[in-house]
């Protein structure tokens, strides 16, 4: 069986790993940004990647995404290894948002959503109605259909990333790759993203890994955690696991204070 037909053919499991990262090593210079890391991110899940600035988090995401390659080590995607998937049947499946895609031409906020549609099209295809719809739908997803029609020049710094995740969104994927795709959301729109991911979870299925230094929300949307230092991922497991002052106070290298209530932890530099 081909590659192409195992990611076009295969049937949603729950219990399967859909992304697997087995000690991946990456550097720019000499110097690596990576160091043997490995995860394994369910199908169906919404992860979360923790760690402090420069512990590798970004190139990680952007490993497993599939655009860079590593220098040792293997990503997989079903079981099958990453690098062997066609780009453009990999952006039919994976999409990834990074934590800034500045816009400098004015177009609208569908006429963006609709790039998402490219791994579908023709070389000389325009979009099609159909095309439209999704990316429509796209917006609405993330209660954003009233910016449409606006130039996204126009949009403030949180409205034009919740534009790029609909955009990552109308590729139809089956997992997103968010860089801190909060960081220039206002506390309203932070609970809008989400919102929108448990439900593009449970109702369709998608699966998430985001990059976040949000850690008051962790215990609210995120299934699984990983937190990174020094290029490895030195943790894993549920938020109340892996959301410890011992732990956080290794990751970030400073003093850490943990307290949980109604469900929820609340964290705290002691510093």
């Amino acid at each position: 069986m081909t590659v192409e037909s195992t990611v076009s053919n295969e049937k949603p499991g729950s219990a399967e790993q859909l992304i697997e990262a087995t000690d991946v090593t990456f550097s720019y210079t000499t110097v690596p940004v990576l160091n043997s890391a490995s995860l394994s991110l369910p199908r169906g899940s919404i992860g979360g990647m923790i760690g402090a600035n420069g512990s590798g988090k970004s190139t990680f995401l952007r490993v497993l995404a599939g655009l860079i390659q590593p220098d040792s080590g293997e990503v997989a995607f079903r079981g099958m290894p990453l690098s062997k998937l066609e780009p453009r049947l990999r952006a039919q499946h994976i999409a990834y948002v990074p934590q800034a895609s500045p816009t400098i031409f004015p177009f609208t906020a569908l006429e963006v959503v609709l790039t998402g549609r490219n791994p579908y099209s023709g070389r000389f295809r325009f979009e099609s109605r159909q095309d439209e719809e999704i990316a429509l739908g796209a917006l609405e997803a993330l209660a954003a259909a009233h910016l449409a029609m606006r130039p996204v020049t126009e949009l403030s710094g949180g409205e034009q990333q919740l534009v790029t995740v609909a955009r990552a969104l109308a590729q139809e994927p089956e997992v997103m790759f968010l860089d801190e795709p909060a960081s220039a959301l206002d506390l309203k729109h932070r609970a809008q993203l989400a919102r929108s991911l448990l439900r593009l979870r449970d109702e369709r299925g998608i699966t998430v890994l985001t990059v976040t230094h949000d850690l008051m929300s962790l215990n609210q949307t995120f299934d699984v955690l990983f937190a990174m230092k020094c290029g490895r991922v030195v943790a894993s497991g549920a938020p109340e696991v892996v959301l410890r002052d011992s732990l956080l106070g290794e990751i970030y290298d400073t003093p850490v204070r943990t307290v949980r209530a109604e469900g929820r932890t609340f964290v705290w530099s002691e510093q």
